[in-house]
């Protein structure tokens, strides 16, 4: 395994993060626990989840995934070889706190509180925002739009005020945020240093072959300021497998069964898979081998999110970091995207 600094923080966080959003919708208790022994054993020492899962989410199915980590925790007596993220969600969602702004103090706090209570541990390494209060855009949105009724926000100061005083209280340690855009990580790391309030140590955004627009203004950002992205999404919800390619729709894969990630599958998304299923197949690779390894390879990136609903997967996906892609490939990948710019944002 390899590893990287999380932020400016001193902790090593291995380059592959157990994904887990699956984790009570399309995988049982028993497939996590297997999950999370193996990729333990393989190196893996950094696992992202959040209140909101699993997914889809939905009353039924939240917190679901904290509790199955929780019970591994107490049943493996581990915690300490973990280092785990959650996060906190943002407005939209009716069933949790009501839906509305949810980053005051007293909202966090009982966020956390019902965090550390579903994952049975006293701490959370990293805490992130899941995605921000006020109106930008993120989950495939290209445009920014100006939104007249957006209505009151927290503010940024407000919101790295709170999340300070549950770092002081050992809750959580590190803080980070999820599908920002260049200014609002801008604006995060401007007021951390100019009022002397907690930094962001990182960004989960999504990031693959087939979206790289985090490459646009975003990257710059997380290596001037040490403050990498966490991707996710880096096989495009599964479609950069090539498991959707010729018009095949697996029975049980997340497209067939859910409804909400359908941009992975638009004509010129398909165009593009084409393109990296033939460059992964002259170099003796899967395409999910090409994609991941793509993906390792990022400067700006820190961490790479791997989900999978089967240890078929789950082995392949971590095995990427072994993979190295020469300047050839690399220099085809560049031209496929030239060709093939971003379909599936």
């Amino acid at each position: 395994m390899k590893f990287k600094k999380l932020g400016t923080t001193d902790l090593d966080v291995s380059l592959i993060c157990l994904g887990t959003m699956t984790w009570g919708t399309q995988n049982t208790e028993k497939d996590a626990f297997e999950q999370m022994d193996y990729s333990l054993s393989e190196g893996v020492n950094f696992f992202d989840t959040a209140e909101l899962y699993s997914v889809p989410p939905n009353s039924d199915s939240y917190g679901k995934t904290e509790v199955m980590i929780g019970n591994w925790f107490e049943k493996r007596k581990n915690r300490e070889k973990v280092i785990l993220a959650s996060k906190v969600a943002g407005p939209g969602c009716g069933w949790i706190r009501g839906g509305g702004n949810n980053f005051d103090e007293e909202k966090i706090g009982k966020a956390i509180d019902g965090s550390l209570k579903r994952l049975k541990t006293d701490y959370i390494d990293l805490y992130q925002l899941h995605w921000p209060e006020r109106s930008t855009n993120y989950f495939g949105t290209r445009e920014y739009t100006v939104d007249s009724d957006e209505g009151t926000w927290n503010s940024f100061e407000s919101v790295l005020e709170a999340l300070g005083k549950f770092i002081k209280s050992g809750k959580i340690r590190y803080i980070g945020m999820s599908n920002e855009t260049p200014y609002g990580l801008s604006k995060y790391i401007e007021l951390s240093t100019s009022k002397k309030l907690p930094r962001m140590m990182s960004v989960q955004n999504p990031y693959n072959l087939v979206n790289r627009t985090y490459e646009i203004g975003m990257s710059e950002i997380s290596i001037r300021e040490r403050c990498g992205l966490l991707v996710y999404y880096p096989l495009a919800t599964g479609a950069l497998s090539g498991k959707y390619r010729n018009g095949q729709m697996p029975k049980k894969s997340r497209q067939a069964l859910f409804k909400g990630w359908e941009r992975h599958l638009n004509p010129l998304a398909m165009k593009a898979y084409e393109e990296y299923y033939k460059l992964a197949k002259e170099n003796d690779m899967t395409m999910a081998q090409l994609a991941q390894a793509f993906v390792n390879t990022r400067p700006f990136v820190t961490s790479n999110i791997i989900g999978a609903t089967t240890m078929e997967q789950l082995k392949e996906n971590i095995d990427s970091v072994n993979i190295e892609l020469s300047d050839e490939i690399l220099n085809k990948i560049d031209v496929i995207h030239n060709n093939n710019p971003n379909p599936s944002p």
